[in-house]
Order: C-alpha cells, then sequence, then structure tokens
C-alpha cells in the first residue's frame, strides 16, 4: 500500500478548518473553550491562513485563522511527541507572516503591527505523557537565557483517552469531545486489523468506524455528510508499512538515546572520582548541573 501524499487535509483540520459549512464554527468553539469566551460566529471575523503544502511540508493537520488580531495555529499531532515543536512553529510562523506582511511594510520607519501568534497541539498518540506542559524554544538554546532574545511557546494537550476526556478543554468544547471519541473508535477498529491489510480491508475498518461513531450519535451529521470523504481521508493517512517503519525508527531513537545517557552518567562518575569540577563535567557530558552534584553527593557518601 503506497502512501498518499494527495489528501487535501486530515479529519482534525476539515473539522475545525476546512469544513466549508462547519469549519469556522467548530473553530470558535474551540477557541472559545481555549481561552473562556463566549464569542459569536455572526459577530467574529475569522479569517483562514494557510502555506501551500508544496512550498512549506511542516504539519500535515493543522488548523491556522486569524481572529481578533491573533493568529491561532492548531496542530493534531499523532506519532511520538516531538520536542523541537516550537522551533517547527516559529518556522510555520515567519512563513505564514510572509503572506499576511506586504514586503514594503518590512522597510518603513513607522511599525507594523503584526498578529499575536498562539500555538497549540493537540496529542493523539500512543505513547503515555503528561496530560499539559508548555514547551518552549528557548530550552532548544545552546547557551541558555534568564530573559530569551526570542521565544516561542506551544501549548501541549494530551487529549487521548481516559487522559484527555476529562481536561477543561475538551469538556468545554463539545466537538472537540466528540472529535476524540470518534478518534478512539478509529484506533480501536485499526487495532483490529491484521497485518498488511489490504485495501479493501482498510476501507472497511474506516467505515465501520465511521457507522459505529454515527449510531453512537458521534459527529453524526458531519460523518453522515462527509463520510466518503473521511473514509478517503483516513486512507490516504494510513500506511501500514509507514506505519510500522516509523514505530520501530521511533524505538530505536528512544533506545539510542537511553544508551548515550547510559554513557553520560557514567563518564560523569569517572570524572567526579577523578574531581573534576562538577560545572566542566556538565558542560563534557551534557548532563544538568543538579544531576551531577547529585551523583557527586551519592559517590561522597559510598566513598
Amino acid at each position: 500500500m503506497k502512501e498518499n501524499r494527495e489528501i487535501k487535509s486530515g479529519v482534525f483540520a476539515d473539522l475545525f478548518g476546512d469544513d466549508e459549512k462547519v469549519g469556522k464554527k467548530n473553530f470558535l468553539s474551540l477557541y472559545n473553550a481555549i481561552h473562556d469566551t463566549n464569542l459569536k460566529l455572526e459577530d467574529t471575523v475569522i479569517e483562514q491562513k494557510k502555506i501551500p503544502q508544496a512550498v512549506y511540508k511542516t504539519f500535515y493537520n493543522d488548523v491556522s485563522m486569524l481572529i481578533n488580531g491573533r493568529l491561532i495555529v492548531l496542530i493534531e499531532h499523532q506519532s511520538t511527541p516531538n520536542k523541537n515543536m516550537p522551533l517547527r512553529c516559529l518556522e510555520y510562523y515567519v512563513h505564514l507572516l510572509y503572506g499576511i506582511v506586504p514586503a514594503k511594510a518590512r522597510y518603513k520607519e513607522s511599525l507594523y503591527k503584526i498578529p499575536t501568534p498562539e500555538f497549540y497541539v493537540f496529542y493523539n498518540g500512543e505513547k503515555q505523557v503528561e496530560k499539559e506542559c508548555v514547551m518552549k524554544l528557548s530550552e532548544a538554546f545552546l547557551e541558555s537565557q534568564e530573559e530569551p532574545a526570542c521565544e516561542v511557546k506551544v501549548k501541549f494537550t494530551n487529549i487521548r483517552g481516559k487522559v484527555g476526556e476529562n481536561l477543561p478543554v475538551v469538556q468545554k468544547c463539545d466537538i472537540l469531545k466528540q472529535y476524540c471519541e470518534f478518534m478512539e473508535i478509529v484506533f480501536r477498529r485499526q487495532a483490529e486489523l491484521k497485518e498488511q491489510p489490504t485495501n479493501e480491508e482498510m476501507q472497511g475498518c474506516y467505515e465501520k468506524a465511521i457507522n459505529e461513531a454515527i449510531s453512537k450519535d458521534i459527529l453524526a451529521d458531519y460523518l453522515s455528510r462527509k463520510g466518503t470523504e473521511v473514509r478517503n481521508m483516513f486512507f490516504g493517512e494510513y500506511d501500514y508499512d509507514l506505519d510500522m517503519q516509523v514505530k520501530a525508527e521511533e524505538a530505536r531513537e528512544e533506545g539510542l538515546a537511553e544508551g548515550q545517557q547510559q554513557k553520560a552518567i557514567e563518564a560523569a562518575k569517572n570524572m567526579l572520582k577523578k574531581n573534576y569540577p562538577t560545572s566542566d563535567i556538565s558542560e563534557i557530558t551534557g548532563l544538568p548541573l543538579d544531576q551531577v552534584l547529585e551523583m557527586q553527593k551519592q559517590i561522597s557518601v559510598t566513598a
């Protein structure tokens, strides 16, 4: 089965952005849940912003909306949590600005106002991770700064299964809650597939998921109207061989990371025994200084 990269968008991006009938309505519902507001669609100007995929392929299931001077970027993430998301969001924001800010405006003496960016990642993957956190671009800087000269913050929220169902943003936004419920049905149906499923089995998997959701009144109107498109979105996104390859690569990377961490710890212990300065040990091994100091205490106790 070959991966189809020509699909317009995934279900998340369509439901909260691209769908002409309910996209902006659903987006505003999620925006209100995030900001604890009660904006009405008829009184709010919402403008969708997109970077052509041929120009910049960074996010697949993304929603970018301009509302009340804010540029809101919503991202659904289903693979292993990516710690480089702030960097990717920075790149994404800059590319969006090219389509917002006139070229000549950058060279004028007067200040040109730009939309305030907000980035939200909704994690829907299998890995057990914390419910919510804030990722910061400054965490990637080689040299830390008390007041970073450049900062990007990304709100990360785990909406998968039992972890996400009780989160305030999910409870406040009914359409997001229904989306999460629908995706749980999809994940369960995918798990029932045998190895190397045929195209017919894949299509049947998503057909069953869609029908089950409709029968339970989950996204019933949307799925009844766009069931075939939704099935094709999933069919285009999912590639069993690629899925297995990605999982294997992620497992290998995690193993390598753990091995490198253990090597750094052993090296730090050896240098501590030889009375190397703790600051030098931290710099050489890449381990946090507080971890090196704690190791020094343990070595002193056992000595």
